[in-house]
């Protein structure tokens, strides 16, 4: 190894493993990120940056309940209303697009409809005194006969607010096509010709009052999606995901009541139900049993009885499962009802998953949890739409790709060609020679850089070794047995292992001659997350 590199290298391209593990350009297929909008309904303005600050960077839009309607049609503003909050959202380049809620009220959206000059110029107006980035119109409950002077009102809105300005509108979802009652009410040719998109709410399937049963099954939100681009193109339509669940108790004569995803698990602990997953509509079900002398449970403030309840709700595989579906019908998005409901996890996979970079060969893996946390972060790709390929292993060209792009080095201009291996044809030809003049890489001599050799456990752990500030002066305790102060590598293996970055095999053996796989990079990296702010790259 030492002959390869000087220590200026193993330093150098330690750090930059660190940072990024790319492929070569071109090996996996770019795509359009997708949209993402989430609304903002419960809790308060004080715990709105902590739930955008759970979803690791996954959103576009925020859609708070920033107005309302008063019972003439006119604008009200809430109390909700944070200029720090829209400042800071803007400032991470989250638009906050608030929402117009007329609350199911029929006769309060149709006084809105028959106010809709006014409200208009209103909506315009509070946008641009907040700053606001646009308005996400939801009126619900509304008929047939409403139909034309929604699409109007939205005209008005289009025609009246400043270029650049969002306009969405929220749409009940039609599986049916039906043209009547509350479905009637939303024109989705209309309504999409004057806005940027139609957040299509493919929920509440079923809901308080009515029977139990999934909150959005997988049919009945494929079929919403068919009926939205028969009337509209794919690119203006965004999925309504669910971040809740309904539960029904048999001792009482209607149920359906919401619940947060987050006390799902809670419940389903303290009163020990069972879960199934339910395969015809790829939606989990839990029941339970709450005896009359059992700890009460309030959800929202109302205690659960005794009975059996049934609750429908999302969780990682349903919310996946429905996620596929932005990838093969092109949508344009997501939109979600509503943060702060959905468990942490949700946000593990969410952005992978809408963008189609989920991986079919992981989800047993043992690395899984530190391939998913090195997609996340970027550090690391799949080596095609579906696949991650754990196993492959790693070569001495990717290594220098990893280096240029870390570096910001990636559009310096290149003439020459140093090594009889690299021609310019070569994926990393660019890369190498850029590192080359930066005195980033040497080559193996005789013209020779040998960008496929694969690199080993040891060379990596005593590139990972070189990265780190040195612990006090030591000596380490041999952690395996194929290992001795002999070895090359032995004291970056023993510190590696000292700070718990490598544990080796079962069999008490590191293996160190073995080459290295992408799970045990990613595994090592993840490891390596707490100790990368101590690394100073310009030493």
């Amino acid at each position: 190894m030492g002959k390869i590199f000087t220590k200026k290298l193993v330093k150098t391209i330690g750090l930059l493993i660190l940072i990024l593990a790319f492929l070569p350009y071109g090996q996996v297929r770019a795509s359009k990120t997708k949209f993402n909008m989430s609304y903002l309904y419960f809790g308060n303005t004080n715990q709105f940056t902590g739930y955008v600050d759970k979803t690791k960077g996954s959103l576009n839009v925020v859609s708070p309940s920033y107005f309302d309607l008063n019972e003439d049609g006119s604008l009200k503003l809430t109390t909700r209303i944070d200029p720090s909050f829209i400042k800071e959202m803007q400032r991470r380049n989250i638009r906050v697009v608030p929402f117009l809620s007329n609350h199911w009220s029929r006769e309060v959206a149709r006084a809105a409809l028959k106010n809709r000059e006014a409200l208009a110029q209103e909506i315009v107006d509070a946008i641009a005194k907040y700053n606001l980035d646009g308005v996400n119109a939801d009126l619900e409950n509304i008929t047939e006969e409403d139909r034309e002077a929604y699409v109007d009102f939205i005209r008005l809105l289009r025609q009246k607010l400043p270029k650049g300005k969002e306009l969405s509108v929220a749409v009940i979802a039609n599986p049916s096509g039906r043209v009547t009652g509350i479905n009637g009410g939303h024109d989705y040719k209309g309504l999409a010709q004057y806005s940027d998109h139609l957040m299509v709410m493919t929920y509440d399937e079923s809901y308080r009052g009515g029977p139990a049963g999934p909150v959005a099954s997988i049919s009945f939100v494929e079929k919403s999606i068919q009926y939205a681009l028969k009337q509209i193109p794919a690119e203006k339509v965004l999925l309504g995901i669910p971040f809740y669940g309904r539960y029904w108790n048999a001792a009482e004569p209607s149920g359906g009541y919401g619940i947060h995803l987050t006390q799902i698990d809670a419940l389903i602990s303290k009163y020990k139900g069972t879960v199934t997953f339910d395969e015809k509509s790829k939606s989990p079900k839990a029941v339970f049993t709450v005896k009359p002398q059992d700890e009460k449970f309030s959800v929202f403030g109302r205690e659960l009885g005794p009975g059996n309840y049934t609750i429908w709700y999302e969780n990682e595989e349903s919310i996946k499962q429905k996620l596929r579906l932005v990838q093969k019908y092109n949508l344009k998005g997501t939109g979600s009802w509503s943060l702060g409901q959905e468990t942490p996890q949700v946000w593990n996979y969410y952005h992978l998953w809408l963008n189609g970079r989920y991986y079919t060969d992981i989800d047993k893996h043992w690395a899984h949890d530190a391939i998913l946390e090195m997609e996340i972060r970027g550090w690391m790709k799949g080596t095609s739409s579906t696949q991650f390929s754990p196993n492959r292993t790693l070569n001495r060209a990717e290594t220098v790709g990893i280096m240029v792009k870390a570096l910001g080095l990636q559009d310096k201009p290149v003439t020459s060609q140093s090594f009889k291996d690299v021609p310019k044809n070569h994926w990393a030809w660019k890369e190498i020679e850029i590192a080359r003049e930066h005195g980033i890489i040497q080559g193996k001599g005789n013209g020779i850089f040998a960008p496929g050799e694969i690199l080993t456990r040891e060379q990596v752990a005593a590139m990972l070794d070189n990265v780190l500030p040195k612990e006090a002066e030591a000596a380490f305790e041999n952690p395996f047995r194929d290992m001795t102060s002999k070895n090359w590598s032995y004291n970056a293996v023993a510190a590696m292992n000292y700070r718990g970055i490598i544990t080796g095999f079962e069999d008490g053996t590191f293996r160190p001659k073995e080459k290295i796989t992408r799970a045990q990079m990613a595994t090592m990296m993840q490891k390596m997350i707490p100790l990368l702010e101590t690394v100073n790259i310009n030493q």
